[in-house]
């Protein structure tokens, strides 16, 4: 799928490099990888989920889910800083230089891009927490500013500044109706690792078409001559949000089709999950002798 983005024969490709006569629709942009990247692990992650069932305990005998926090809320925000500023040289890295002729203009508007869009999301997520569980939920609030992470890579060097910031804020919805529609299905993803990078990386490959900057998308394309063409729909282009659309299917069917006959393989030849003997002891204390945190830092596991 790399190849088929990110490469200058590349069937879903975009850009001066590409050779237009093999894109679909002229092309697409995922400048990052909201798609090539966080679409790919998200749907395998939702597809490991799906087959390899919930944890035991984690959803009660209506159906209800039962709380099983992690063992450490400072190692979740810890983790989660580490993360962005790990991003800027994911998102402003992929101009793969700096002193080239434009380089440095595209890293330093995809820094302020991704800072945007991962600061309006954790925002958003601490307003939406507030209203939805009369909290301030620290781990909602860190899953928002990665929601907005995620939902920029793909458009992080061809969109304006308010632009990113709506994209973050939108972001952090689609991450929480994802998380909470998992939750109703019964599908238990202990990180979230869907409803961020799944669902956010569907959105960010969308919002590419949405709100790709004329100005930003034409340099893409050879000199600028295509950019009427190629810009996002808000600009009045329908073109690259097609294109953007056929990428976002193409890439779920794919990611979810290998992933699917790999995990059901697995479980079908019962290697996929521990035996309830051993989920219930921990998988530290069974295979490596010992407990990895200190008991007071256990959550008890509710009856099911």
């Amino acid at each position: 799928m790399v190849h088929w983005v990110w490469c200058n024969n590349g069937f879903l490709a975009g850009g001066f490099t590409t050779k237009r006569g093999l894109t679909v629709l002229g092309g697409s942009i995922n400048f990052a990888g909201s798609g090539v990247v966080h679409l790919t692990g998200g749907v395998a992650a939702l597809c490991a989920a799906a087959i390899i069932q919930p944890r035991i305990g984690r959803f009660d005998h209506t159906g209800k889910p039962n709380p099983m926090p992690g063992h450490s809320t400072p190692f979740v925000a810890l983790g989660t800083l580490i993360l962005w500023m790990g991003w800027y040289g994911f998102n402003s890295g992929s101009t793969r230089g700096i002193t080239a002729h434009g380089c440095g203009t595209v890293a330093a508007r995809a820094a302020m891009c991704t800072t945007l869009s991962a600061a309006v999301g954790g925002l958003a997520c601490v307003f939406l927490g507030r209203i939805c569980s009369k909290t301030f939920d620290v781990r909602m609030v860190c899953n928002g500013i990665l929601a907005g992470l995620v939902s920029i890579t793909a458009g992080c060097a061809h969109t304006l500044p308010w632009a990113a910031g709506l994209i973050g804020g939108v972001g952090a919805l689609v991450y929480y109706a994802a998380s909470r529609l998992l939750l109703r299905l019964q599908v238990d993803d202990p990180l979230d690792a869907f409803p961020i990078h799944g669902a956010c990386g569907m959105w960010g490959v969308l919002a590419v078409g949405l709100f790709a900057y004329p100005e930003y998308t034409a340099m893409a394309w050879d000199d600028g001559s295509e950019a009427a063409s190629y810009c996002g729909l808000l600009y009045g282009c329908g073109m690259l949000f097609a294109a953007q659309l056929v990428a976002l299917l193409v890439e779920v069917l794919w990611v979810g089709g290998l992933a699917s006959t790999l995990f059901w393989g697995l479980r079908l030849g019962r290697v996929l999950r521990v035996s309830a003997e051993i989920e219930a002891i921990g998988i530290d204390v069974s295979k490596h002798g010992g407990a990895a945190y200190a008991p007071g830092v256990w959550v008890t596991r509710p009856k099911s």
